[in-house]
């Protein structure tokens, strides 16, 4: 008889496979013409949602057959240390924040805010250099989707 025991690389395996398997159902509803690039905002989703579906199989089953993770060797983590829940509690609020504001502020404020928050929450030592480098990440992504890809972005209150 095989004897079923729950262990956290099967828990992480399913939430890839479950994760992938709504990215590409979730993109089989947009619709938008492709760019002039002949690649349309629903290829990059859905090329990353088959991936993780793809990925989610091979781990399903690659922990069922008994496989799981290496202990952390890097010299820089302490594998003993507690988890620091202040930390993932930050970065899920600032995605939160992020997600709730995105139509209100637009992509451009949205995501800059998004990466200068991100930045600071995991350490960031100096505070202007971080805010310019969000600021530019978040102007060049939307350049890229907007000019690159045809895809809109939210433009918010800098909307014309």
């Amino acid at each position: 008889m095989i004897r079923f025991r729950w262990r956290p690389e099967l828990g992480l395996a399913v939430v890839v496979l479950v994760l992938g398997v709504l990215v590409v159902i979730g993109t089989l509803d947009v619709s938008a013409a492709a760019s002039q690039l002949g690649v349309g905002p629903r290829f990059f989703p859905m090329l990353v949602g088959g991936a993780m579906v793809v990925i989610g199989l091979f781990y399903v089953a690659d922990v069922l057959r008994g496989g799981h993770g290496d202990p952390e060797e890097s010299e820089d983590v302490d594998a003993a240390a507690p988890t620091d829940w202040r930390s993932v509690g930050l970065v899920s609020g600032v995605f939160l924040a992020f997600a709730a504001l995105l139509d209100l502020l637009g992509w451009i404020l949205g995501a800059s805010l998004l990466f200068f928050g991100l930045s600071v929450v995991l350490g960031a030592e100096h505070r202007l250099r971080a805010a310019v480098v969000a600021v530019v990440m978040g102007v060049a992504t939307y350049l890229l989707f907007v000019h690159g890809l045809g895809v809109n972005l939210p433009g918010g209150v800098l909307a014309p």
